[in-house]
């Protein structure tokens, strides 16, 4: 018999507040599995010492999924053919959305294993949910181009799209370059576009700010981004 495939959430933040946010049968999924495959091994088995103390971190197969290989493929499908039960940990939120873990539950579904998603925090929902944006029409764009004139060329376009469309424009960025994207929002879109910007979500910091861009222009000075999980929103004016 096929094994059972369970997507595990995990915190968003590494602070209480953001593990209390998480449901309690998060538990009874780990208790459930036989092997795990995570983004970072290392942050998920203390993240699941958290929940459970006493459990035999040597009990159990780890594998590592932080890059897409064919070894790790043929591992998944091998465990889950011989009736083995896996669990898939995203490094932040939930696994399958802006993560790896989504090509082995698309290998899952080849198998018509049964995927159990679980309830957890998603960054990108919760930023929309606290941004007053359309929320009837949205989309994610993961990261933006590095090269700055190319980043520039996608806000235009992305603010463009926004205005034809009516829709939410969701977009995320690696923490040390958060301050060079807002600046690039503020001087490529237009004074009426309004920017959410959501950092630190579900922590005991979290901040979650929807405001013209004309606005965050005269506060631009007074952020503090650096080095800050953040998520970022535009929807045009």
């Amino acid at each position: 018999m096929t094994g059972q495939v369970y997507l595990i959430p995990t915190v968003l933040q590494d602070d209480q507040k953001a593990f209390d946010v998480l449901p309690a049968y998060i538990l009874t999924a780990i208790k459930s599995c036989d092997v795990f495959f995570a983004e970072n091994i290392k942050t998920t088995r203390r993240y699941f010492k958290k929940w459970w103390k006493e459990m035999v971190i040597d009990d159990y197969q780890w594998f590592a999924i932080h890059k897409l290989e064919e070894q790790v493929l043929t591992d998944f499908k091998n465990a889950l053919l011989a009736g083995k039960n896996i669990g898939i940990i995203s490094e932040a939120g939930c696994p399958g959305v802006a993560d790896p873990g989504q090509y082995l539950v698309e290998e899952a579904q080849k198998l018509e294993a049964r995927v159990h998603p679980l309830v957890g925090p998603n960054s990108i929902l919760l930023a929309l949910m606290a941004s007053g944006m359309n929320g009837q029409l949205f989309q994610f764009n993961g990261y933006l181009p590095i090269d700055k004139m190319e980043r520039k060329k996608a806000i235009q376009h992305l603010e463009a799209d926004a205005k034809k469309r009516g829709c939410t424009q969701i977009f995320i960025e690696t923490p040390y370059r958060n301050m060079q994207l807002v600046e690039d929002i503020i001087s490529s879109c237009h004074p009426d576009t309004r920017l959410c910007v959501a950092v630190d979500i579900t922590s005991a910091q979290e901040s979650i700010i929807s405001r013209k861009t004309s606005w965050w222009k005269a506060h631009f000075k007074d952020l503090t981004l650096h080095k800050r999980p953040a998520i970022f929103l535009i929807q045009a004016g």
